[in-house]
């Protein structure tokens, strides 16, 4: 009796043993962490838009000059571009923004049919970038340097001197628009709009680059003062955002 006691006693003990892994095993599976992208989520983009007045041009111009050495073309140029830039500067326009943005310096050859070139001279162009932050003094500006000698108008492009107002105002249309975007996609798939996860911008204001100048203005012949358009700039702000959806 005793010993069938004990190999019942021994046989609860080897049976706990036995469970006893598949309970700790079961005790320390790892759970998976809740995430956003379990649920269902719309990921969405739009753009906000703002039209806003310029208050401020860049100017490209300079001066080409040939000699038939380097040295003759290098002097001929700094006189004549002395000119201009004194000319700048009585037209209103301070000493900063004023910045040379270009010089060169190139041989000049002549072309025969089966024969070497000649080389027949030198070519310099120095070319300064101005901005112009008034711009009733626009076509003054311009007027002034073609009248002191400047043969190089490359073109002109308009700006803002602070951004910061005219992108807040296309990223509140950008954000609106979002918003309307995502409440649009879950009514017509029988959802609605649980929370906003994830929202990211991209671009921004950006400077237009230089518009051509008009011909007559390069070439000096113009009687009046040279007409200056500004217009209006074009900010836009681009954001896509990711959305979480419930039944």
């Amino acid at each position: 009796m005793k010993t069938l006691m004990r190999a019942a006693a021994l046989g609860l003990v080897l049976t706990a043993t036995a469970s006893a892994p598949a309970a700790l095993a079961q005790a320390t599976a790892p759970v998976a962490a809740d995430s956003p992208f379990r649920a269902t989520t719309f990921n969405l983009s739009a753009y906000g838009e703002t039209r806003v007045a310029p208050d401020m041009a860049t100017i490209t111009l300079g001066v080409m000059t040939e000699g038939k050495t380097a040295a003759e073309a290098f002097a001929a140029n700094a006189t004549r571009m002395t000119t201009v830039l004194a000319s700048l500067t009585k037209a209103g326009i301070a000493d900063r923004d004023i910045q040379t943005s270009n010089l060169n310096l190139n041989p000049r050859y002549r072309y025969v049919e089966n024969q070497p070139p000649v080389l027949t001279g030198y070519q310099v162009s120095n070319q300064v970038t101005v901005t112009v932050r008034d711009l009733k003094k626009v076509g003054a500006a311009v007027d002034a340097t073609v009248n002191a000698g400047a043969n190089q108008v490359n073109g002109i492009s308009f700006g803002l001197a602070d951004p910061t107002a005219a992108e807040n105002a296309a990223r509140e249309a950008a954000v609106r628009a979002l918003s309307a975007k995502a409440e649009l996609y879950a009514r017509a798939t029988g959802f609605r709009v649980a929370r906003l996860v994830t929202l990211s911008e991209g671009g921004g204001y950006q400077a237009p680059p230089p518009a051509p100048a008009p011909m007559y203005a390069m070439r000096g012949a113009a009687k009046e003062s040279t007409p200056v358009s500004a217009g209006e700039l074009q900010v836009r702000i681009d954001i896509s955002g990711l959305y979480e959806v419930t039944r």
